[in-house]
């Protein structure tokens, strides 16, 4: 009709799935985690969906990531996943960074000595990630999960031994700002409350180490211990051994502590390059 403004419409499931990360570097950073989360593949209208970006748009995305060999598609209109390109990537840094050399041995001989796993994680600003493990369980029920996993702060043994290096008011602003993890998610002793996360960090201060029981699954317990600079006492990263509280109790765990330690400050003497994954952010260490 004369006078009337006409506007440009664009189909309904674009329209509600643009709400999502809108910038063209968080959208593919976006795609590539969410792969990264889901190994056997994910159909198109499912990543649109979850990340809530157009389907054109994932499209895009994913036809440009194939191009570049991060992502390849199953067959014609099947789910898209991730190449091993992006391992390769994360293991020339951890080569590059001596950490799968040097530190190997002694989650190695961590592990004979406790029978359970053991894992290293590094830090990376406000992250966790485990980067290197070792099996000691010679048999029965094993936990044995994937390697690039990022800790949650508030319910892991591995958040909490680093976050007890720092204050209370730096560690509280850390973990709010990863949010806490919920009993559905985690173990049923999952700390949910800031004076239920201090009560547990304030005992792992005190110990030198943190003990943790069903909180970061029902079934598991883990101890902790952080990994230092040698020069400047920054915790670099955390040695972690977990196992089912069934079999690892909390007094096996106490016994266990000086093994922990011992080769936590191994790997804090050693030339482990751990510095080159922490940001730049102050560490403020105290009470």
């Amino acid at each position: 009709m004369p006078g009337r403004q006409a506007t440009a419409t664009r189909p309904q499931d674009d329209a509600d799935a643009d709400s999502g990360p809108h910038g063209l570097v968080d959208r593919t950073l976006a795609v590539i985690e969410l792969l990264a989360q889901n190994a056997h593949g994910l159909p198109l209208f499912e990543i649109a969906e979850r990340l809530q970006i157009p389907r054109s748009a994932t499209h895009r995305l994913l036809a440009s990531l194939i191009e570049h060999s991060y992502v390849r598609q199953e067959r014609a209109h099947g789910a898209y996943m991730l190449t091993a390109k992006i391992a390769s990537l994360g293991f020339m840094l951890l080569a590059g960074s001596g950490v799968t050399d040097l530190a190997q041995p002694i989650l190695d001989r961590l592990a004979r000595d406790t029978q359970e796993l053991v894992r290293l994680a590094v830090r990376d600003d406000d992250r966790l990630t485990f980067v290197a493990k070792a099996q000691g369980s010679p048999q029965g029920l094993r936990y044995d999960p994937d390697m690039g996993q990022v800790a949650r702060l508030s319910c892991s043994s591995s958040g909490i031994a680093w976050l007890s290096c720092l204050g209370d008011a730096e560690a509280l602003a850390i973990v709010e700002r990863q949010g806490y993890g919920s009993t559905r998610e985690y173990g049923p002793r999952a700390p949910q409350s800031k004076t239920a996360f201090l009560r547990i960090l304030r005992a792992a201060r005190k110990l030198g180490y943190s003990v943790t029981m069903q909180t970061y699954s029902p079934w598991m317990a883990a101890m902790a211990a952080p990994v230092r600079r040698a020069d400047t006492g920054e915790v670099t990263g955390t040695i972690t051994v977990a196992g089912p509280h069934l079999r690892l109790t909390e007094k096996r765990m106490h016994e266990c502590a000086p093994l922990l330690l011992e080769a936590a400050d191994e790997l804090s003497r050693t030339a482990v390059n751990l510095t080159s994954f922490v940001g730049r952010r102050a560490t403020v260490f105290g009470n």
